[in-house]
Parts: C-alpha cells; structure tokens; sequence
C-alpha cells in the first residue's frame, strides 16, 4: 500500500514539473512563448492605412490636346481629370502592334490632331495597368512598363488610334482594337477648350496663364523608434543600440538593421539576409512592397507609384510618391527635398522579398490648421525664369507640386513649380 502512494506521489511530481515548465516555457497567461519560429511574427499594432495597389496607380497628369497647337493639363483628382479616368478605365485595349519609336512624328500627332495623353513618368508594368484599365493579355508587350498612352483622333477623324509608349524608350504599341468612338474622344477634349491654355515646349507644357493651389497647414504625428523596431523585426527585445557619430541611432539583430535619423524623423530598414523564394516579377514586386508597407507602418494619405525599376543585381526598386490636393483645385505630388526628406516611401526587393525599407517617421492626421489659394505664376513670367534654368541642362519636364516644411503648428506645404532636367536634377521655382 505504501508503494502504491509513494508512485501516486512521484507521478503528481513529476506530472506538477511538466505543468511548471509548460508555464515557464509559454508564459501562461497569454500563451506567449518565449521560443518562436523566425516566420511567427508578432501582430504590429496598427500604425497607418492600409491601401491597395489599384489606388496608386493613375496618371502624374492629363494632357488634353485640341488640335491647331492647342492644349490643356488636367491634375489627379480634378473633376475632368476624374471623370475622363473613369470613362478611359471602362474601355477595351487589344490587338497591340509594335513599332520603332523614331517612325512616327509625335510632334505633329500632339500639334494637329485631337486626343487625350496620360503621362505615367516614371513608367508602370503592364500588369498593374491592367488592374485599373481593360487591357488584354497579350505576350508581345505583357514584361513592358509604360511611360504615356496616347489616345488621339486621326486626321480624316474616322478612327482613334491608341498608342502605348514603352518607359525603356524606343518602341510603342498600338492597340488595334478600341471600343472608342471619334465622338468619344471629342466628347472628352471638350472639358479642356475652357480650360487654362498650355503651350507645348520640347516635350513639355507650360501654362499660358496663372494657375491657383492651396497650400495647406496639416497636422502631424510621429513614429517611435520603438514602435518601428516592434514592426519590423522578429523580436524587437533583442536588438542591440548604437549610437552613430552623426546623431542616427542603429537598432539590430545581427540580421535585420533599422537607422533613425531622429534630427530627420527618417528611417531606414535593411534586411540582406531575408530569404528569396519569389520571382522577380515587377508587379508582383511592387504588390509585395504595397502589401509590406500595410504591414509595416501602413500609408498616410494618397500615393502614387512613381517609379518601378530592376536592377543588374536581380534587385527591383518601387518608389511610392505621396500627393495632396483639394476639390477643384486637383491632387499635386509633395516634393522630397535634400534638407527635409518626407513624401517618398521607397522599397528594395529581391525576388518579391523585401530587403530595403525607407520612409519619413512624420504622418499626418486628420484636420488642418491654415488653407488658402496660392496663384503659381505663368505665361511670360514663368517663361522667363525656366529660360534661366535651361542654361543649366535640357528641361525634361514642368509639374505644378508642393514643398513641405515643418513648423511649430504642423507640416507646411506650399505650392510651386517644378523642373526636371535631362542631367537628372530637379529644380524647384520659388
């Protein structure tokens, strides 16, 4: 008998001891392990917005051309611009042909004839535009990533050419299969014969008249480097600290890095060693970059992909700029300056898998703190300051955009002019 109670003893024992480790080991309450796997992330607290990438891709601007040398610029979220991207989403693009670039006279198609022209700059691949637009799939052109599409009358007007131009430059593609009528494209360039009036330079428009903006005070809010670390890495208590030289302070461990620049309310997250299982696809890369940064940080107002690249290292680069803009008036980009960066989200990735991360730590909050139309000069005046800067390069580009700059109400941003030249700097007309 008295066996028997000691067994029962020894099993309750060691039955208590397998329970207390259990406890130790999970940090019961709250089932908590202590020993994760490097795929068990924990769930960040939500920190933005999450988006999808349909809203970020559309036009930087909408040229409307009207024939006899006439034309007018339309600006995202403007009422024209608005109404035309809707029409343009619902029709049917097929039957592409490709041409060399250098056969057709672009020129005299944008001097002579009616049409529409939805300019992308930094270019988007074929398969994001056909999450936003009725393109069909079709081999010859689907690995491209487009720059401009041009849509215009011909000249005896019985048919709508539609081209699409190549952002590597050098070749376009028809699609030889429209449901556009000549009425449709007449219907649509109509919204700009009341329009303001811009005159075509080089490959550039520039307004005939003034334009307005608003330039707006918003309000603010920052990141944490702790809130970051607890996003971006596997375990954020096991980081080590360390201060840089220059005031940026380093978090990592030994895999992962995060630098703040707390003087700049910058990051930036590397991860070289993350594991590459995708394929290098530059939609798929840029789905997977929209889809981390939801996860990560998340998204403060409107975006725009402004840049989608590969590079010789089987890397791809995807830009996202952020815009801001009012009704009536139209959404315009938010400029990323050299001595305050905020406005780009930026992301490097390997085959689908992230391995660079940078972003402003400032994000904006509901409600503004001042507003009021601001007139950018054209015409004769803003011609004779671009003359200025035309000594300097070959102006590529001009863009109405917004320079922010923080003050003690918020983030300030104020309307202005924006050149782009052909050495790859950006100049801003105060």
């Amino acid at each position: 008998m008295k066996e028997t109670i000691k067994s029962l003893f020894l099993t309750l024992l060691v039955v208590a001891s397998m329970v207390q480790s259990y406890y130790l080991i999970y940090r019961l309450p709250g089932n908590d392990p202590i020993v994760k796997s490097e795929s068990e992330y924990v769930e960040a607290e939500t920190m933005g917005i999450p988006m999808e990438v349909e809203s970020m891709i559309f036009p930087a601007q909408m040229v409307i051309h009207m024939g006899d040398d006439r034309h007018s610029v339309f600006y995202p979220e403007s009422t024209f611009y608005n109404l035309i991207n809707s029409r343009l989403k619902g029709r049917q693009f097929d039957g592409f042909q490709r041409y060399a670039l250098e056969n057709i006279n672009w020129a005299d198609i944008r001097s002579s004839h009616e049409g529409i022209e939805l300019q992308f700059d930094g270019g988007v691949p074929v398969a994001l535009l056909q999450k936003v637009m009725q393109i069909s799939p079709d081999s010859l052109f689907e690995a491209e990533s487009i720059s401009k599409i041009l849509i215009y009358n011909t000249e005896n007007e019985d048919q709508v050419r539609v081209f699409f131009f190549s952002n590597e430059g050098g070749v376009v593609y028809e699609a030889t299969k429209v449901d556009l009528t000549v009425q449709d494209v007449k219907q649509q360039i109509n919204f700009g014969k009341d329009w303001v009036p811009y005159t075509l330079v080089n490959g550039y428009y520039i307004p005939d008249e003034p334009i307005d903006m608003v330039e707006t005070g918003l309000n603010i809010d920052l990141y944490t480097a702790e809130q970051m670390q607890r996003s971006l890495f596997f375990d954020f208590s096991i980081t080590r600290y360390i201060r840089e030289k220059n005031g940026s302070e380093i978090y990592t461990d030994s895999k992962r890095s995060l630098q703040v620049r707390q003087d700049r309310n910058w990051m930036n997250f590397t991860d070289p060693a993350a594991a590459s299982t995708g394929d290098n696809s530059p939609s798929k890369n840029v789905v997977s970059a929209v889809d981390y940064v939801n996860s990560h940080g998340g998204w403060s107002g409107k975006y725009r992909l402004e840049q989608s690249e590969g590079r010789d290292d089987d890397k791809h680069l995807a830009v996202f700029r952020q815009y801001y803009g009012a009704a009536q008036y139209g959404a315009f980009p938010i400029i990323d300056l050299p001595t305050f960066h905020y406005g780009t989200i930026t992301l490097e990735m390997r085959q689908g898998t992230i391995v660079g991360y940078e972003r402003s730590l400032l994000y904006t909050t509901e409600g503004t703190w001042s507003k009021k139309v601001v007139t950018l000069q054209g015409g004769k005046e803003l011609r004779d300051k671009i003359a200025v800067i035309s000594k300097e390069a070959i102006i590529t580009n001009l863009y109405p955009a917004y320079i922010p700059s923080l003050t003690k109400e918020g983030l300030l941003l104020q309307p202005t002019w924006v050149v782009e030249l052909s050495n790859g700097a950006t100049r801003v007309l105060n």
